[in-house]
């Protein structure tokens, strides 16, 4: 195979980002062949900006029958990632998935095992690990720079919103079409890095306000507390009420400290363990030695292309993933647990209970008494909000 043609199933805001750059061509070795959408202004919207050898499909399984294609991505409402991908696999099709890899773990724990058993190629749309950031965060922490990790703060309360953005589309900011608010939709990324750099914490204790600043059922403030196994512990805030907001993120470790804020990154080492200063000085007040550390930065980040770019170069040269799709579990446990531990006012051990959670999110759809306003679903811009 020279080409990968691509397929992408649901062109709203993401999926025709997505269309975009495929069709200035700068994902070498990649042709989009199709696209997909059950919504027919979508679809007219492709013939006119699309161009003419493109085929369009009226459901996502018209598009995985056809052998138009070598691969999809998946870009529609979050509770339909699973089974698409699940319906590729077993066409022999190669699946990246944009985030979240679903709603709950149970649901995303089948489409790993499809993955696994087709031996096709999965990738998940993290592109914030292309970030040069949270890169070097990562290779400092396995080149063991840091030393043993013992604390991380990220507030990333920089993830603003609308009425009007939770209005655009009926599936939107309820449980039964969402799943979830911000821990669902915008954090997918944030806890990602959290776990790619940091490890898995143990447990969990989070506090979820629902619908605090918007007209929604689900959550738009949540502060969560975790634990390590090493006994780390960890703070994470979020929202989408809060403007400016700020995303800052600081990881303390044994041999000193990093903060990332924005594009900076800044690192301050200190020159013995502070696990063994603390038992070895004879001085009651006295600090290790610290050195602030210029740590130079490869890159400028390339975002949705580069993973896109990545997938194919998997499919067609057996490069290795930087976002492999099995990894899409691990971010959507720790929003999982959050959740479940809100709404059980108490601790969630990791790994979570997947039958309680889903027997619990399934109550909230059951009894939901959440109505979407009579508003025309839109498709927004979404350039320079990831």
């Amino acid at each position: 195979m020279d080409v990968v043609r691509l397929g992408i199933i649901g062109i709203g805001g993401m999926g025709s980002n997505h269309a975009g750059y495929l069709k200035a061509g700068k994902v070498p070795g990649a042709k989009l062949a199709a696209v997909a959408d059950i919504d027919p202004k979508r679809l007219e919207w492709a013939a006119k900006n699309l161009p003419e050898d493109v085929k369009r499909f009226e459901t996502s399984q018209a598009l995985i029958d056809s052998a138009e294609v070598d691969a999809v991505m998946i870009a529609t409402p979050h509770y339909d990632h699973p089974p698409i991908a699940i319906a590729a696999f077993a066409k022999g099709l190669h699946v990246l998935s944009e985030k979240p890899a679903g709603v709950y773990t149970k649901q995303v724990r089948e489409m790993n095992e499809a993955a696994g058993k087709s031996g096709k190629v999965f990738a998940l749309m993290f592109n914030q690990r292309t970030t040069p950031t949270y890169r070097k965060l990562k290779e400092l922490f396995e080149s063991g720079e840091l030393g043993e990790l013992r604390r991380t703060n990220w507030l990333i309360t920089s993830w603003y919103r609308t009425q009007s953005y939770y209005d655009s589309g009926g599936w939107r900011a309820s449980w039964a079409g969402e799943g979830g608010g911000v821990l669902i939709n915008q954090c997918p990324h944030n806890l990602d890095l959290w776990q790619w750099t940091c490890g898995m914490p143990k447990r969990v204790r989070a506090f979820c306000q629902f619908g605090k600043y918007h007209n929604i059922e689900v959550e738009d403030d949540v502060t969560a507390y975790v634990e390590y196994e090493n006994g780390a512990t960890g703070l994470f805030i979020t929202t989408t009420g809060e403007a400016p907001g700020t995303n800052r993120l600081e990881v303390t470790c044994d041999r000193g400290k990093v903060l990332i804020e924005g594009d900076s990154l800044k690192f301050w080492r200190t020159r013995v363990p502070v696990s063994e200063n603390t038992a070895t000085s004879q001085k009651g007040f006295g600090k290790p030695e610290t050195w602030k550390c210029d740590v130079p930065l490869r890159g400028g980040g390339g975002g949705h292309q580069e993973v896109t770019r990545g997938f194919v170069n998997t499919i067609l040269h057996d490069k290795p993933l930087l976002t492999p799709g099995e990894d899409g579990i691990k971010s959507l446990s720790l929003s999982n647990a959050m959740l479940l531990s809100a709404w059980t006012d108490d601790w969630v051990d990791l790994p979570i209970d997947e039958d309680l959670f889903h027997e619990k999110l399934k109550e909230r759809i059951a009894t939901s008494t959440y109505e979407k306003p009579d508003v025309e679903s839109k498709v927004m811009d979404v350039e320079g909000t990831f």
